[in-house]
């Protein structure tokens, strides 16, 4: 099971025991930020695309939207997100609990500038049900095979 992968990997630092479980669904923005009792936007949402055929995720804010030419501009392709088949094939973990934690080698992790607004975020834990309370850098020391912070989203701040 994803949560147990997550719950062993997180142990590294400590922060396992930090996984919340909850008796309903936390698998979208809307239903998580009930589980948590937090506003949606503090959900950290764990999108996963395909570049250049290879799986990336970027962990956005949860009222964050990909604008796609910032996303082509980062990434020198068009945002392609993965299938719900290709999420549980090629990152580990079913749409609803993907998170940045316990993750192939080959899958790398962005994390968006959406979320830096925040003292605290709550990314999914690998279940449909579960989330983990981190600050941003937290969230960037524990995310897999980090690579860089990216700024591809919109609808979360003030557009010119």
């Amino acid at each position: 099971m994803s949560i147990e992968m997550v719950r062993a990997y997180l142990k590294q630092f400590g922060a396992e025991e930090r996984i919340l479980e909850f008796d309903v669904s936390s698998a979208t923005v809307e239903l998580a930020a009930v589980a948590v009792g937090v506003e949606g936007a503090r959900i950290a949402k764990s999108l996963s695309f395909k570049v250049e055929e290879r799986p990336i995720i970027i962990v956005v804010a949860g009222d964050a939207k990909v604008d796609n030419s910032r996303y082509k501009a980062q990434f020198h392709t068009k945002a392609k997100m993965l299938t719900h088949q290709e999420a549980h094939e090629l990152i580990g973990h079913d749409v609803g609990g993907v998170c940045p934690f316990a993750l192939p080698e080959n899958v790398k992790t962005y994390l968006d500038v959406s979320l830096r607004r925040f003292e605290t975020v709550f990314p999914a834990a690998g279940s449909d049900n579960s989330a983990i309370e981190l600050t941003c850098e937290d969230l960037e020391r524990y995310a897999s095979n980090f690579v860089s912070w990216v700024d591809v989203c919109k609808g979360w701040r003030e557009e010119p």
